[in-house]
Formats: structure tokens, sequence, C-alpha cells
């Protein structure tokens, strides 16, 4: 607890406070409009930078390794998991235990494709684990039939005609302008069997609660980015070429859960 506590401090003493605390000028000077840029947004005036925010944090050890153990702490709070109430067997079947069953793109080290795995033993095809270099080159060890690839989710998918492209939590960091590009990259490696798989926190249209309303308003100040609300993911989905087929729901949700959009190509 203690080390959660310390790093919830640095997070917000060297990065967060500065920024919101610039954000009166910010608005005055850009017309009180929301930021749409991940590279010219709060964080980068306050900060006086052209970085990032990640790019920020990484160039900071003590701030990354805080933001680390945040991360951390966010993954073990999680309740119901994706692949517990979405029909994995049939939806991620390949005919052809040599195919892509799944790409976990920004994947991290692993964690959900190994969850997933554990969880689905029969599930048959490769897992393919994505993420930048820096991070793929941080995985020790994974589980037979996960794979790991440097890749740049802003650069074309190299995979193709995967079963199922998997984003978790990776859309709310970006704004429509960048999150866009993610999007039309992934749907220029789909086929017509493919999937589209984004797991992320739903935004509700009205009677928000206070937990949502922070974190949507750090999404704006941190990264120029949002929390969606259903309309607003399958705006941006369907602007990539690609259709919204159905939002899962665990059994038990509760506002602002997080839900799993599946789409196709158009």
């Amino acid at each position: 607890m203690r080390s959660a506590t310390d790093a919830t401090i640095c997070q917000y003493r060297t990065g967060y406070n500065p920024t919101v605390a610039r954000l009166p000028e910010f608005f005055e000077e850009r017309g009180y409009q929301n930021p749409g840029d991940a590279y010219d947004g709060v964080f980068q005036y306050a900060h006086n930078t052209k970085q990032h925010r990640f790019d920020w944090t990484a160039s900071r050890p003590r701030d990354q390794k805080a933001f680390n153990v945040l991360m951390t702490m966010a993954r073990r709070n999680e309740s119901a998991r994706w692949f517990d109430y979405f029909p994995v067997e049939e939806k991620l079947r390949v005919e052809d235990a040599s195919g892509v069953a799944i790409v976990d793109i920004g994947g991290g080290v692993g964690h959900d494709l190994i969850a997933l795995q554990n969880a689905h033993p029969a599930l048959q095809g490769k897992f393919v684990l994505e993420d930048l270099s820096v991070v793929v080159s941080s995985v020790k060890e994974l589980p037979q039939g996960i794979e790991a690839l440097a890749h740049d989710m802003f650069t074309p998918q190299p995979v193709k005609s995967a079963k199922a492209y998997f984003l978790r939590n990776v859309l709310h960091d970006w704004p429509d302008k960048q999150a866009s590009i993610v999007l039309k990259h992934i749907c220029e490696a789909m086929d017509a069997h493919s999937l589209l798989l984004i797991s992320e926190a739903l935004m509700p249209e009205e009677n928000v609660p206070y937990y949502n309303v922070v974190a949507d308003f750090s999404m704006m100040v941190n990264y120029s980015s949002l929390d969606r609300t259903e309309a607003q993911f399958k705006q941006l989905i369907e602007a990539c070429g690609l259709e919204l087929v159905k939002v899962w729901k665990p059994e038990i949700f509760r506002t602002g859960n997080a839900v799993l959009f599946e789409a196709r190509k158009k």
C-alpha cells in the first residue's frame, strides 16, 4: 500500500497537478475548445514540451516507475474479464492451428494473452503479442503458443487476416485524430472473417458517477483524449471502414465498467 501511495503522489506532483494549474490559461488561449491532438494539448502547454505524455514519462525514471505501479494496480482491481463474457471458443476459432487466433496490439508484457490462454486452453491458433520494441524486449519468457512481435501501432499492421485484433485500454489514451490512424491500420490488415475487439470503460451518456468524471477529466488533461460513450465509440469505429456488430457486457454490469466492442470490416 505504501508503494501505491508513493506512486500516486509522484504522478500527481510531477505531471498532473502542474498541468491542471495551467488549464485556465490554455483554454483562454484556445478559445475554450477541447484539445484534440495528443501532441498539442494541455500537458504539452503546461510542461513546455512537444513530447507525448508517455514519452515524457519514459524520460523520467521515477515517474515511469510510479506509472507502472499504478497501471499494475488498475489491472489487479478489475473484476470481470472480457473473455469471461465473450464467446471465445466460437468467435476466435480457427480451422488451422497455424493460423493467428488473436493479435493483442499494445499488449504490454502479455498479461491478457496469458490469462486468455489459461482460461481457454483448448483454443487453437497462434497468439501474437505486439508492443513497442522497448516493451517487447523486456519480455523474458512467454508460454508456448504466444509470440512477441515489436510493432508501432501507428504504422501498418504486419499480421494480416488474423481471426481477431484486440485493443485493451488503448484508444482512451488517444483522441480521435490519432485513434483513427490505429484503427485504419487494423482495418487494412483484416479480411472478411476478421474481428476487431476493443475492451474499454464505457462512459455513460447521462448521470455520470464522480469516478468516471474524474477519469475522463484526467484523460483530457494528460492525453488530450477522453473516455468515450457508446455513441462516440460507434462513430469512431465506423469512420475507419469498420462496422460495430455488438457491445458485449458482463452479467453484472455497473455504470462505467469495461465492455467489449466487436466490429468487422465493412
